[in-house]
């Protein structure tokens, strides 16, 4: 059973596989109104020892419903329904991926993409998913000194991600799932007039990554629902009048283990000793140091795949800020450039492994990862 089950709500039913009585039912097989008679199993073990004969019930039924045009393609996909996100969001499977999962955690179906008015101003990735001016902009080899109308259309974006972020705060609680916090993340960002930078930036598939317990960075919102205990972090983007703001926090879901707890506010720490560092004259690669420092002393580990970025006009550019120390950033700081500084650390080992959706980043050990960002300007002391 992906990354969790839902309770049946009567104890009469017997488990599929072994006859015992049935206190999880299959996930799929509730979205899909299936008869809850051959859905319920006892425990985990059973589903997954039943699990290739009984996937074919979904298919049946899927194909009996909703026949899936073998013509369709990538777009053409987002319109059938919930489905299992592959290939970087540039395909769907009705099936569970193979995978050598490193922790508790599965992915669960998505929905299709959400709309977006014709009013909001998109960037150049929204219809088709590549980007088309980051890649080859001169910004991705030089660090931009922001001019004051830029600066001041940066910090109304960040306002807004702000409230978006605030938002989605407010409905993380056990039993929500993450594509309901994406459907808050993407309502919010809409209704303040922006668009949410990650839909369909390189066919992410949703308007905000959300990253749960192993999970590092780039988790996809999905069916699945939050369970007491968990930490999720929640990652949002705004574009609004031609500039990106860009921040997220890792969030409590109800009562969190004291060792999680540690690892959150070491990783909200690890960002505050950074930001209160950063100023004019500054090397990149300082960031590194601080916040691996703070980490080891702490008894845990920095991801090294990904950094901080350079943010403005475009979404990612120039300066990368690594999070992890002896790093090679090039470069000082000056007034008027703007960053994201985004630890994410670890509660073993540092090193990370790839979902097979392609976006979803996970530690190699299957423990538990924490994350902050912020949209960071260099002024000068005291401005």
């Amino acid at each position: 059973m992906a990354g969790g089950s839902d309770a049946v709500e009567s104890t009469t039913l017997s488990c599929a596989k072994c006859g015992k009585p049935a206190h999880l039912q299959c996930p799929k097989c509730v979205e899909l109104k299936l008869p809850r008679e051959g859905a319920a199993f006892c425990s985990q073990d059973c589903f997954k020892v039943s699990w290739s004969s009984h996937k074919s019930v979904h298919s049946k039924s899927i194909s009996s419903s909703a026949p899936v045009n073998p013509g369709e393609q990538n777009a053409a996909s987002q319109n059938d329904g919930w489905l299992y996100c592959l290939r970087k969001g540039n395909a769907r499977s009705h099936e569970l991926p193979h995978f050598d999962w490193t922790g508790q955690l599965r992915p669960y179906p998505i929905s299709k993409r959400r709309p977006i008015p014709n009013q909001i101003d998109q960037p150049d990735w929204a219809l088709d998913g590549i980007p088309k001016i980051e890649p080859n902009s001169d910004l991705q080899y030089h660090v931009e000194i922001k001019a004051p109308d830029q600066i001041e259309k940066m910090r109304e974006t960040c306002r807004i991600a702000r409230d978006v972020l605030d938002a989605a705060a407010r409905v993380i609680r056990p039993g929500i799932t993450t594509d309901e916090i994406d459907a808050v993340v993407h309502e919010v960002t809409i209704s303040a007039g922006g668009y949410p930078s990650p839909l369909n930036y390189n066919f992410f598939p949703k308007s905000c990554c959300t990253s749960v317990n192993e999970v590092i960075c780039h988790g996809i919102p999905d069916a699945r629902k939050l369970e007491d205990g968990d930490i999720v972090n929640v990652d949002v983007s705004v574009y609004y009048k031609g500039v990106h703001a860009d921040l997220n926090e890792t969030f409590f879901v109800g009562n969190v283990d004291e060792s999680s707890q540690r690892l959150v506010q070491c990783t909200y720490e690890c960002l505050e000793k950074a930001i209160a560092a950063v100023k004019p004259g500054v090397r990149f690669r300082e960031i590194g140091e601080i916040i691996n420092r703070h980490a080891s002393m702490s008894g845990f580990s920095v991801a090294k795949s990904y950094c901080g970025h350079g943010i403005g006009d475009l979404f990612h550019c120039a300066p990368n800020i690594p999070h992890y120390a002896r790093n090679k950033a090039v470069g000082v700081m000056k007034a008027g450039q703007t960053f994201t500084i985004e630890p994410m650390i670890n509660a073993g080992v540092w090193r990370d492994r790839m979902w097979p959706d392609g976006w979803t980043d996970v530690t190699a050990d299957g423990k538990r990862s924490a994350q902050f960002e912020h949209t960071l300007l260099v002024t000068f002391i005291g401005t």
